[in-house]
């Protein structure tokens, strides 16, 4: 299929990303010639004149941080998971010239989980607040049974959360950062922070860990992720990024399915360095 089309992932910083790199990859394993997918540095007082400048070459966009609420205005409309936490990742270009937002986080990390053994926790952890944090949550309603305690660094986040947790019908309580180390006693942990932000607590996982699901894949390993998969077990952020992009391919290309195993063999390889064993198992569950 030779068709010239453009798709693209857009935020601010945005050098690390590794989704060209999936993107690509699928395009080649399904014969789709005429395809690009770059990034482009963009912050939100730049996304609109790039989205108003898309003619009819785009076919889609990916949204990263700090876009992920930001693009929501810009929208014809957005499918039932993105309103559910009112964060879009995906933007499709349709024929018609419609802008429509979706969430593939959510389903992405449901993916992840489920594709490492982890159907069902009766409790879980979440350490941050901010939308991937959200999408956390909302992963979370489809596969913990009991509370949900999440750890945050101010009182507004803490009630943004909880706001979340009643949208979502999810039994959540909020907790101050200084007792994140509280965190790992659930079954199941996931980290939604920036690079270095969980470092601290690379001393308190416990000798008996349950899971931990750290959403980062650069820098990898994290000191956490490091400290825990010497005492429990792991899902890196490779997971998270290969299932969500797997579906955004899907949805941009109408190619059913997306080339999972290529994607993610792409992903490790572009992350791997000389030697570097603990990269090259991201996905240590």
């Amino acid at each position: 299929m030779s068709t010239i089309r453009r798709a693209a992932v857009l935020g601010s910083p945005i050098a690390h990303s590794l989704s060209p790199v999936l993107h690509r990859a699928a395009y080649a394993e399904l014969g789709l010639t005429g395809w690009s997918y770059d990034r482009f540095e963009i912050d939100e007082a730049a996304l609109p004149g790039f989205v108003q400048g898309l003619d009819s070459t785009w076919a889609g966009l990916s949204l990263t941080m700090p876009l992920k609420r930001a693009i929501i205005p810009l929208l014809d409309s957005i499918s039932e998971t993105a309103s559910s936490v009112e964060a879009v990742n995906t933007v499709v270009l349709t024929d018609d010239g419609r802008r429509i937002g979706d969430n593939t986080d959510i389903p992405g990390m449901v993916a992840a989980l489920r594709e490492s053994g982890v159907d069902r926790v009766g409790s879980a952890s979440i350490l941050g607040a901010g939308a991937t944090a959200s999408s956390a949550l909302a992963a979370l309603s489809r596969v913990c049974t009991g509370p949900v305690t999440a750890y945050v660094r101010s009182a507004a986040r803490a009630a943004e959360m909880r706001g979340w947790g009643d949208r979502l019908g999810v039994e959540l309580r909020t907790l101050e950062w200084s007792q994140a180390a509280r965190a790992f006693d659930a079954e199941l942990v996931i980290a939604t922070t920036p690079a270095g932000a969980t470092d601290e607590l690379a001393g308190a996982v416990p000798d008996s860990a349950g899971v931990l699901f750290d959403v980062l894949y650069e820098p990898w390993p994290t000191a956490l992720s490091a400290a825990w998969s010497r005492r429990g077990a792991v899902i890196g952020g490779m997971d998270l990024l290969v299932h969500q992009a797997v579906l955004q391919v899907e949805l941009m290309t109408g190619c059913v399915p997306a080339p999972l195993r290529e994607m993610r063999a792409a992903g490790e390889r572009a992350l791997e360095g000389p030697g570097d064993q603990f990269r090259s198992g991201v996905r240590l569950i």
